[in-house]
């Protein structure tokens, strides 16, 4: 039988994130290819009731501890090394978010093995596995075979299909107990954004505006935008660093998670943290001056157009058309 796979649950207040189940599909998939199993590691505080949701494993490892809310990479990495010795894994799926940053590269230099990060595919060929990596924001793709099959992998949110990892079925659990120690870093509370905002994520109409809307003056033509649309703006990071807009309008890995109906971005490049942030949306529409944009890569429609020129120019036509 094959080495095992690991997969790295992330969860935040009694939710697991997509990005677990997406794993999951893709352990079982090159389990299936490969042979072996699939074990879920599940960390955290009154976390138990989680493991029944976690069928697509064929094991539930789990630490349910009262320091372990936010556990830091220090407890993280010394049990994942652990348990790659006790069950002889060969892979260790990790998701490609803010929760595990870090993770990948300490846990590969203990282990001595390869890390891969921002995966996007995967596939087994004459035996081999076989990793699509995303470089430079996704202008390059890059496969990497794993020697003898063994390594560290940071899947990308979204590549996989979370369905595929997602069963009906109640696993077997098996306590684990984390190594002895104290960490310097201790998680202290969970500090949220201002709610007295509009809720972006509730939102069916977004305008999202990135670099290219070029100072906070513009941004009020993606006001303007925005309510002839029936829609509010939303922003990357850089523009919301910049203090243009508030911290509860940010779409991406540090910020929300949406899903509207429309979503036009303006001036935004598309780098792998806003990818992740509205990817799912049901129809994308982006205007960039850079024809080799990625964000243009998962777009239903784009433009190459000055975001700053086109912007009142939509305006004026919609709110034309509604007379």
């Amino acid at each position: 039988m094959s080495a095992a796979i690991l997969v790295l649950v992330e969860h935040l207040k009694g939710t697991l994130a997509d990005i677990t189940f997406e794993m999951l599909g893709v352990g079982r998939q090159i389990a299936a290819a490969q042979g072996g199993q699939v074990h879920a590691v599940l960390l955290g505080k009154d976390v138990n009731a989680l493991a029944a949701r976690l069928g697509a494993a064929d094991s539930v490892l789990l630490a349910d501890e009262p320091n372990l809310e936010q556990p830091s990479a220090e407890v993280i990495v010394p049990l994942l090394q652990q348990l790659m010795a006790q069950k002889q894994a060969s892979l260790v799926l990790l998701g490609g978010t803010n929760a595990s940053f870090g993770l990948g590269g300490q846990l590969s230099a203990r282990m001595k093995v390869p890390f891969v990060n921002f995966c996007k595919g995967a596939r087994v060929e004459g035996g081999s596995l076989v990793l699509t990596s995303q470089l430079f924001g996704g202008k390059i793709l890059s496969d990497v075979k794993l020697a003898d099959g063994k390594g560290i992998v940071s899947v990308y949110p979204g590549a996989f299909p979370a369905e595929a990892g997602r069963s009906d079925k109640t696993p077997p659990v098996e306590k684990v107990a984390v190594p002895p120690g104290s960490p310097k870093v201790v998680f202290k509370r969970f500090v949220e954004p201002d709610t007295s905002d509009v809720d972006i994520t509730k939102q069916s109409v977004l305008v999202a505006v990135g670099r290219g809307i070029q100072s906070q003056d513009n941004v009020q033509l993606a006001e303007e935008l925005a309510q002839s649309l029936g829609g509010v703006v939303c922003a990357s990071r850089p523009v919301i660093d910049q203090g243009w807009l508030p911290l509860s309008r940010q779409v991406g890995k540090s910020g929300m998670t949406v899903k509207p109906r429309l979503y036009l971005a303006f001036g935004i490049s598309g780098a792998p943290e806003h990818w992740d942030g509205m990817q799912s949306s049901e129809c994308i529409i982006s205007v960039n001056t850079d024809p080799k944009a990625p964000i243009f890569d998962g777009s239903h429609y784009g433009v190459v157009g000055d975001a700053v020129e086109l912007i009142p120019l939509l305006t004026d036509r919609i709110k034309a058309k509604k007379g």
